[in-house]
């Protein structure tokens, strides 16, 4: 009949029936879209696995801290950067430590009674090149004699001693002041009953292996 859809028929009952030809179409096309959205999702998930990968990657060479190269289990790279230190502070200056010597001194050549005097160590540099000389406390010493008698000495009683690591210029002296209040020392620390009456002592200095000549000052 004319307006009719092709292979499509009537029920008794009035109603259209689609005939098998257009159902088989319909399936035809139907199983093409679901082919379609498998195969979107299976290149996306491809897509989506290989950023991962990706993202890992590129995570695990972002980790190091900065200046050096990082490892998934040591190699060449590895070994280089362990190797690699960085530049010492230090200067390589070819110093003649024989230049370098130790003077001893005091603020005051008479010291009145009640004052205690303050004595001087001082280490100059005399040579032509930067010298680096470990001026801690762990290096000095001061001592005052007066005749055969060691009266005191600054490390009988020392609790603590640090090193200093200090570069010295040509020419340049550092110094170092200690003020002796007047009291008897020994080695050990042991007590000591009498004091250092009025009279003329003797100063000497130390600092490692280098000493100083002696100096004199007069205690009031």
């Amino acid at each position: 009949m004319a307006g009719q859809e092709s292979g499509a028929s009537r029920t008794t009952n009035g109603q259209r029936r689609v005939s098998p030809a257009v159902y088989r179409r319909r399936r035809l096309v139907v199983g093409v879209l679901i082919l379609l959205v498998v195969a979107g999702l299976v290149a996306g998930g491809i897509a989506l696995g290989n950023r991962l990968t990706g993202g890992s990657a590129e995570a695990d060479g972002t980790t190091a801290a900065p200046g050096q190269t990082a490892q998934a289990g040591g190699g060449k790279d590895k070994e280089t950067a362990s190797n690699t230190a960085p530049a010492s502070s230090t200067p390589q200056t070819g110093c003649d430590e024989s230049k370098v010597v130790v003077e001893s001194s005091s603020s005051e050549s008479v010291y009145r009674a009640g004052m205690n005097p303050e004595l001087i160590l001082s280490v100059t540099n005399n040579g032509d090149k930067p010298c680096q000389i470990n001026v801690g406390t762990s290096q000095m010493e001061f001592i005052v004699t007066s005749g055969d008698d060691r009266v005191f000495s600054s490390r009988d009683c020392q609790a603590e001693a640090s090193d200093l690591m200090k570069t010295i210029e040509p020419g340049q002296t550092e110094k170092a002041n200690f003020t002796w209040e007047r009291h008897r020392t020994s080695p050990g620390c042991k007590p000591m009953e009498t004091s250092p009456k009025p009279g003329y002592y003797v100063l000497m200095t130390k600092l490692g292996e280098r000493v100083s000549d002696k100096t004199s000052f007069e205690l009031e």
